[in-house]
């Protein structure tokens, strides 16, 4: 790797403050952007319509404040830029020898430093690496380890001088990757722990660099999430804020989950963590103000915010210099697959069996020809109109890249499974006038878990089997297996063939693992087939075979008693879409 250890970016010297005899004010401004997830530019290429947020604002914003800060604002990105629109999967797979779209913006951006997040890395070595060396600023990640070299694949941090103040921006990735991943996709590469990996680089940019500021800049969410032995922690960023003195301010992300907090750490000091959530429609705004006299720091405000950049007017600068990539995905994405008989939608998958589910649930049967499958769905409230499918309409069908894997389960795993899928989606209800769905009373900032307590993309139901979900059982206890859809018996005691996308096939949402009873280590071996590209490029492929689709529901499954069920999903329909 041409960009391991890029540190000490932009310094003439390494000794702290020059030494001035007069008193001096030196402000500093940091924004941060995170999860941008393909929202270049204010048009979703999706959803064929303008899109509220977009770099494309931040640019304007940006651009606005560098006009009083100069050299003394410094732009961030968190990661999660490589994947989540139809231009991301056309620069990395479709027109792949260019320059990568996600490093051209960056650049065009003057961004400062940027970390990798857990979907840069799903893409896969030849377009993360290749990505990698075109973005021109230091890509941070202290805990991304190359196992042939036990150094970090990329810079642990890099550091600015801005008036004689040394800053250190420290980078790091949530280190439960291969949780989600197949490794072939991160091959030579491990993921440390964050608190020990942050606190031997604080100490290192304190004592080798003499940093005067220290900023984490960090793909991992508050805290939750998956946790693994070792310390390791998906979500650790309040963690490390505790634990790791040295800290002035964090950046985060991943989550999905906007936040503003001030936490004190071990040695009693204030830590400002912010996490402007996803889909740029948000900043993470910092403000730093130092005194200094005699070349030493006396005073030391920090500020920070969160800034909707929503309203902000588009640079049309950056439209025009990226307008024949606009165009030439515009013209990608408006490819013709096949014609849609009527509407589906993501909505129905939450209530019982689903037409839009189950389409992709018997595209996955077909491809893999496996006995069941497992699938949950990937947008929070998405559908797909009457009509002519585009590459468009594919994204809203499958979000992700995600390959299709094969497992060997017994019955009684599968049957787990699916306990521990709907203990997170369904409540236990006590009476008739209870919610059908496990809810949360309060969903501010969350982008992901609109009013569910758990996120949606691990709900998953499966097909290949008829079964029913009594409500009023505890968690654990709600599946009822009664038989193979194809009129044969269900016997816990049988191995069967379970079609899943890769990212639960890793163990994901820990289905397999908490769920199934897998371990970790034994997931591999129950594996008998991956697919060699992603699940949607495979229902592409079948649905242009297939010219005209008209998706029903299966009806091989439903939630009892449903005298208590019907009423209460169409209350909890209403309360969550407003139908």
């Amino acid at each position: 790797m041409k960009k391991l250890l890029i540190i000490g970016m932009s310094l003439l010297c390494t000794s702290s403050i020059k030494a001035e005899s007069a008193e001096k004010t030196v402000r500093l401004r940091i924004i941060e952007t995170s999860d941008v997830h393909g929202r270049f530019f204010p048009y979703d290429f999706i959803e064929r319509k303008p899109l509220e947020g977009s770099l494309a604002r931040v640019s304007t914003y940006v651009n606005r404040l560098r006009k009083d800060y100069g050299d003394n604002l410094l732009l961030l990105d968190n990661g999660d830029i490589l994947q989540g629109q139809p231009l991301n999967y056309w620069s990395n797979f479709v027109n792949a020898g260019d320059e990568n779209i996600a490093a051209s913006v960056v650049n065009y951006m003057s961004y400062d430093a940027q970390t990798i997040g857990n979907h840069d890395i799903e893409t896969g070595h030849q377009v993360y690496d290749k990505w990698i060396k075109e973005v021109k600023c230091p890509m941070l990640g202290a805990n991304i380890i190359s196992k042939k070299t036990g150094k970090a694949y990329v810079a642990p941090y890099t550091m600015f001088e801005r008036e004689g103040v040394r800053i250190a921006v420290i980078g790091m990735l949530t280190p439960t990757i291969p949780c989600w991943l197949d490794e072939t996709i991160w091959k030579g590469l491990s993921f440390q722990e964050m608190v020990a990996d942050a606190s031997r680089w604080v100490k290192h940019v304190k004592d080798s660099e003499h940093a005067d500021i220290v900023i984490g800049l960090f793909h991992s969410g508050k805290d939750g999430g998956i946790t693994l032995g070792n310390g390791i922690e998906e979500n650790a960023s309040a963690r490390v804020a505790r634990e790791v003195p040295g800290f002035d301010i964090i950046f985060y992300g991943h989550d999905h989950t906007r936040n503003k907090e001030w936490i004190t750490n071990e040695a009693g000091e204030q830590v400002l963590i912010l996490d402007p959530a996803n889909n740029a429609t948000h900043v993470s705004d910092a403000t730093i103000e130092l005194t200094v006299k005699d070349g030493k720091i006396t005073n030391k405000a920090i500020k920070g915010e969160l800034v909707n950049i929503s309203k902000e007017a588009i640079d049309e600068a950056m439209m025009a210099h990226f307008q024949k990539e606009i165009d030439s995905v515009k013209q990608y994405a408006s490819r013709r697959i096949c014609h849609l008989n009527h509407t589906i939608s993501t909505r129905d998958g939450y209530f019982g069996n689903s037409a839009f589910t189950d389409l992709i649930h018997n595209m996955m049967l077909k491809i893999s020809k496996a006995d069941i499958s497992f699938n949950a769905p990937l947008s929070f409230d998405s559908s797909i109109k009457a009509g002519n499918i585009t590459v468009a309409d594919m994204f809203n069908l499958y979000k992700y890249e995600n390959k299709l894997y094969v497992l060997k389960m017994t019955g009684r795993e599968i049957k787990n499974y699916l306990e521990e899928s709907y203990s997170r989606w369904i409540n236990t209800m006590q009476s008739a006038d209870d919610h059908l769905l496990l809810l949360k009373k309060d969903n501010t900032g969350s982008q992901q878990r609109p009013a569910f307590q758990n996120f949606t993309f691990n709900f998953d139901s499966a097909s290949g089997i008829d079964y029913e979900v009594d409500v009023t059982k505890p968690a654990g206890q709600k599946v009822r297996i009664l038989r193979l859809s194809n009129g044969k018996p269900f016997n816990e005691n049988k191995t069967y063939k379970v079609a899943m996308n890769s990212y639960r096939g890793s163990g994901g949402g820990e289905l397999l693992t908490k769920g199934a009873g897998i371990a970790n280590e034994e997931i591999e071996k129950r594996i008998i087939f991956k697919s060699s590209l992603d699940l949607r490029h495979y229902m592409m492929e079948e649905m242009q075979r297939m010219g005209h689709i008209s998706p029903s529901p299966n009806s091989n499954w439903k939630f009892v008693p449903e005298t208590w069920t019907k009423p209460a999903a169409q209350r909890d329909r209403k309360l969550i879409f407003g139908e």
